[in-house]
């Protein structure tokens, strides 16, 4: 059974109203369990649980750092392509957006990589489109196995495939792969996502199970907060990480917090999450989940990653760059619009496109940044908090 087939049995709607409805008493029994069921999480997530945030915060910090350590696991975004087949309507790199667009050669790629490497990273996450005539499984298998003596992380966030289809670019030496389900709700999935083969929910939610049968041994998941209702995201991502845990238990399981940020587009956000209620979040996922890692992404603000990290987070991203070519300028000579997957250049002195030097800027990024900090800024940060950021896990020697 996949867990498409648990998920189409769960009563999430009628958990979110038990959440909206629970008690102060109900949220203070939830709160103190030392084993949590979904009901628990409902409760933990409610308006109720708001109101035992500091309680919850710091139980969620003792666990972490019980589990943990005083340890954040830092790394790095490297966009490869911001070619997209898909029409998702909150996403920068949207097949119908007019933006600049590039696939960085395996040159242009190591470049980047050099660039991430200097600044001390060591964990690498790999991103680019959807789109198998710029991002074959070839060119992500190369670019792997270019990386690999010198990274002991790589992760990959591209589009879903099938496992034996995985398998070559675990041989290469990846080792995580992250896969946003986006959003939850079966409707609303279907209004975001109108062309490309992304429109197949089924398809997506069942991406983790047939990464970890390739050999992933780390998975990410999340939905992308300001979609649909949070409480029912927060409880759906709950349901499939329970799942994964249960299934999936050789791979270590991630969950990312990630709300929509302003990109190409202009989207708004359907929905809202405020900064308090992410809190509440991330606390309720470490209560529910205490050996999962939690990742905060440069989407956030310095100031709230700040107050975030001694509430659960494991893994935070740095000085990110959401578009490729983004921290070196590589690949900016071959900066185009595409047109139905054909190149179209782009026309001398045309006035929609930025020039300087006599070439296009780098290409659309995927969104803007909300924390803009250098990778060193932040790891201070971190060390002021009393905490130790970690570059390197292991050396590639060992998974060569």
């Amino acid at each position: 059974m996949s867990f498409v087939t648990e998920f189409n049995s769960l009563p999430l709607d009628a958990l979110v109203k038990k959440s909206l409805a629970t008690s102060t008493a109900a949220a203070q029994e939830a709160a103190g369990k030392s084993k949590l069921s979904l009901a628990d999480f409902a409760a933990l997530i409610s308006p109720a649980g708001a109101e035992l945030l500091e309680t919850m915060g710091h139980r969620a910090h003792l666990m972490t750092k019980q589990r943990f350590g005083k340890v954040i696991r830092m790394f790095a975004p490297l966009y490869l392509s911001n070619e997209c087949v898909n029409n998702c309507t909150y996403c920068g790199f949207s097949r119908d957006n007019p933006i600049l667009r590039v696939t960085l050669s395996l040159d242009e790629m190591r470049q980047e990589a050099r660039a991430l490497k200097e600044q001390g990273f060591r964990n690498i996450l790999l991103v680019a489109g959807e789109h198998p005539k710029f991002v074959s499984n070839n060119y992500l298998r190369d670019c792997i196995a270019a990386l690999h003596s010198d990274w002991p992380g790589i992760s990959l966030e591209v589009g879903p495939m099938e496992t034996d289809e995985y398998r070559p670019l675990v041989a290469a030496g990846a080792d995580g792969l992250v896969v946003y389900q986006e959003t939850y709700d079966r409707g609303v999935y279907a209004e975001m996502h109108t062309a490309g083969p992304k429109r197949n929910f089924d398809w997506r939610l069942e991406t983790p199970e047939r990464a970890y049968a390739a050999g992933f041994r780390r998975l990410g998941i999340s939905p992308l907060y300001g979609l649909a209702d949070w409480r029912y995201e927060a409880l759906s991502a709950a349901a499939h990480a329970d799942y994964l845990l249960r299934n999936c238990w050789k791979a270590a399981l991630t969950i990312s917090t990630v709300r929509i940020r302003p990109c190409a587009g202009e989207f708004e956000p359907r929905t809202h999450i405020s900064d308090r209620e992410l809190a509440q979040l991330i606390c309720a996922i470490r209560l529910m989940f205490p050996d999962v890692g939690i990742v905060l992404s440069t989407r956030e603000t310095p100031k709230l990653r700040n107050g975030l990290i001694p509430l659960g987070v494991t893994m935070m991203s740095a000085g990110a760059r959401t578009e490729p070519g983004g921290y070196t300028g590589a690949g900016r000579e071959k900066i185009h619009h595409t047109e139905r997957g054909i190149i179209k250049e782009i026309a001398s002195g045309a006035s929609e496109w930025a020039v300087q030097d006599g070439h296009p800027t780098n290409a659309t990024g995927q969104f803007s940044v909300g924390d803009e900090r250098t990778p060193d800024e932040v790891a201070e940060l971190i060390r002021r908090l009393g905490y130790e950021p970690v570059w390197k896990d292991w050396d590639a020697a060992l998974t060569a």
